[in-house]
């Protein structure tokens, strides 16, 4: 069932709630620039192992209002934080995909991990998704930039570039457009926004205050998030297993689903 959390500035958050009788929950976090439905062949298996399935639409994308404010990592952090509490939800496992697992390692870190049993990072954009002048990993600054510029000028071309790069398994040209049309959901000033909090903010003090047990799942042919940055995760987060998925780019979630849920329901279960 879909509702709606509202959020300070009256701003509408959409949540996608399956199985909400079931105790056993996970919450997810979508990456840029897609909503909840990207986690379609999650939300397909996984309640029929019991799980309840949440997952939100970050503010500016999918369902969810968008604001043309607050799209840095605190507010997308309180955003999770007020659905939590509206859905009174505790004990529960936060998976978070590309900046969607940045949005979770902020949540870990500004909100103490508040209700979280367990964590997942997959493909997160974190420490820094970013070169700095002290970390020469991740991607060129410039890369960032131009799909800012891109997305001003012709987002439905940079949204087709995008997706070009997002999988390394064949996809059908019905699940390019697919893919296609969520991105193009979002709002466009919500989708540049976020691309300037990739360059303006870093998670390394996030991440060191993660103790709790943390999965980190990342395709090691990863074009949008190096598969490096999942290798730095797990050396940060002292209680973390990384498993590389050997056939997937960004979209391990769909690229070795079938692995990608196993992996998810045994980490869960362990």
């Amino acid at each position: 069932m879909g509702y709606y959390v509202t959020v300070k500035d009256n701003v509408n958050i959409f949540v996608e709630d399956l199985n909400p009788e079931c105790r056993k929950t996970i919450l997810f976090l979508h990456g840029w620039p897609g909503s909840h439905n990207l986690f379609e062949y999650q939300f397909d298996m996984l309640p029929k192992l019991g799980y309840r399935c949440i997952g939100i639409d970050t503010r500016g994308f999918g369902n969810s209002d968008k604001p043309f404010h607050g799209y840095d990592y605190d507010t997308l952090a309180d955003d999770v934080r007020a659905v939590v509490d509206a859905l009174g939800l505790c004990d529960f496992t936060l998976a978070g995909h590309s900046t969607g697992g940045a949005i979770a390692a902020r949540y870990m870190g500004r909100h103490k991990g508040y209700g979280v049993s367990k964590l997942v990072l997959i493909a997160a954009a974190a420490p820094s998704l970013i070169k700095r002048p002290n970390f020469p990993y991740g991607i060129e600054k410039e890369a960032v930039l131009q799909m800012i510029d891109e997305t001003y000028n012709d987002r439905p071309q940079m949204l087709q570039n995008f997706g070009d790069r997002f999988f390394f398994q064949h996809t059908s040209q019905a699940f390019s457009s697919w893919f296609f049309q969520i991105g193009l959901q979002a709002a466009g000033w919500a989708t540049a926004a976020i691309a300037k909090t990739w360059i303006n903010e870093v998670l390394f003090a996030d991440l060191e205050a993660i103790h709790i047990p943390t999965l980190i799942i990342h395709g090691i042919h990863d074009q949008i998030v190096p598969f490096e940055l999942g290798e730095i995760q797990h050396k940060m987060i002292q209680n973390s297993i990384l498993v590389p998925f050997e056939f997937s780019g960004h979209g391990s979630f769909y690229d070795q689903k079938d692995e990608f849920n196993e992996v998810l329901v045994k980490f869960i279960e362990s």
